[in-house]
C-alpha cells in the first residue's frame, strides 16, 4: 500500500513541490543520483571504473510532450558518449547509457514511435562509434509492445542494443524467451511501476518467482543476460543457474542502483563477477527518487522523519 501511494505521488505536482523544496531532500539525492550535468556524471564514471565496477549511465527525464526537447535529450546523449570516449571510459562497453523511449519522443501526439526510433538511432550511431553500447529502458506496461518494436526495428543495425523487462509483468517470461537469442543483451528487472493487477503480479512472491523463471529462460539461452536485482537470495539463485549453465562470469553480468548497496556492489565484482552500476543524472531526479523511496521503506521512514523536523 505505501509502495503504492508513493509511485501515485510521483505524479503530484504538489507533492513535487514539498519534495524538492525541503531542505533535506538535496542530501537524499545526492545519494542516488551521480550529479545534474554529464561531466558531474563522467567524474563518478571514473570512480566506479577505478574500483573494478561497470556503468550504465541514464540522463533523467521522461515523457518529454515536445520534439524539440526530445531531440535536445538525444544531443544531451550524444554529447555524454563523446565526453565517455574522450575520457577513455566506453571501450569495451565498460561505461555505456541507458535511453528511455518516451524521454526521446515516445509519447509525442504525432509520429512519437518514429521520432523516438530515429532518435535512439543515433544514440546507438554514438554509442558505436565511442566503442560502446546502448540499454533501451522499459517504462509504463502500456509502452512494453511499442519498446519492444522499437528495439526489433534496430537490433539488424545495432545487434548489440540491449533491452529491459520487467518480471513483475505476467508476459516477461514469454518476452524473455523472444529476446533470448544469440548476441541479444537483456537487462531483467522486477519493476519499479504500479501496473493493474490484470498485467501484473499483485505480490513480492509472484515478482520474485516470475523473475527466477525468467532468470532461467535467459541463462540456458544465447543471449548476454543483465541480472538487475538486488535481492540476495535472487543473486544467489542466478549463481547458481549460472554454474549449472556453465557459463563463465563475462557472459552475464549483475547490476544494481547507484548508492543501493555499495557494499554488495564491491564484495560481488570481488568474486570476479561482473556488476554494473545504474547511474542516473540530470536535474529531473523527482520521479526517480520517489521511485527509490518507494523500494526502499527504510528510506521512506528517514526521508519523512526529515521533512517532519524541517518544517
Amino acid at each position: 500500500m505505501l509502495r503504492r501511494m508513493l509511485l501515485a505521488a510521483s505524479g503530484s505536482d504538489r507533492t513535487r513541490q514539498l519534495i524538492t523544496t525541503a531542505p533535506v531532500t538535496r542530501g537524499l539525492v545526492a545519494r542516488y543520483v551521480a550529479g545534474e550535468t554529464a561531466a558531474e556524471a563522467v567524474a563518478v564514471t571514473q570512480g566506479l571504473l577505478a574500483s573494478g565496477l561497470l556503468v550504465s549511465l541514464d540522463h533523467l527525464g521522461e515523457d518529454t510532450r515536445d520534439p524539440d526537447q526530445a531531440a535536445a535529450v538525444t544531443a544531451e546523449y550524444t554529447g555524454l558518449l563523446g565526453q565517455l570516449a574522450a575520457a577513455g571510459l566506453a571501450r569495451g562497453g565498460r561505461a555505456e547509457v541507458s535511453v528511455k523511449p518516451t524521454a526521446v519522443g515516445l509519447g509525442l501526439a504525432e509520429h512519437g514511435e518514429k521520432t523516438a526510433t530515429e532518435n535512439i538511432a543515433r544514440i546507438c550511431a554514438a554509442a558505436r562509434e565511442a566503442g560502446t553500447t546502448v540499454t533501451v529502458d522499459m517504462e509504463e506496461h502500456t509502452r512494453v509492445d511499442a519498446t519492444l518494436r522499437i528495439v526489433d526495428q534496430l537490433r539488424p543495425d545495432h545487434p548489440d542494443l540491449g533491452c529491459v523487462l520487467q518480471a513483475q509483468l505476467r508476459r516477461s517470461v514469454a518476452d524473455c524467451a523472444g529476446l533470448a537469442t544469440a548476441g541479444s543483451r537483456v537487462r531483467l528487472c522486477k519493476g519499479a511501476y504500479d501496473p493493474p493487477d490484470s498485467v501484473a503480479f499483485p505480490t513480492r512472491h509472484e515478482v520474485d518467482r516470475s523473475y527466477a523463471r525468467a532468470l532461467r529462460v535467459l541463462m540456458n539461452g544465447p543471449g548476454y543476460p543483465m541480472l538487475a536485482t538486488h535481492d540476495r537470495r535472487l543473486i544467489q539463485i542466478a549463481a547458481a543457474q549460472a554454474a549449472l549453465a556453465a557459463r563463465p562470469p563475462e557472459s552475464f553480468e549483475f547490476q544494481m542502483l547507484y548508492g543501493v548497496r555499495p557494499a554488495e556492489q564491491r564484495r560481488l565484482a570481488s568474486t570476479g563477477a561482473q556488476v554494473r552500476v545504474y547511474l542516473p543524472y540530470g536535474s529531473d531526479w523527482y520521479r526517480y527518487l520517489v521511485r527509490r523511496l518507494a523500494e526502499r521503506p527504510a528510506n521512506v521512514s528517514f526521508f519523512l522523519r526529515s521533512l517532519a523536523s524541517a518544517r
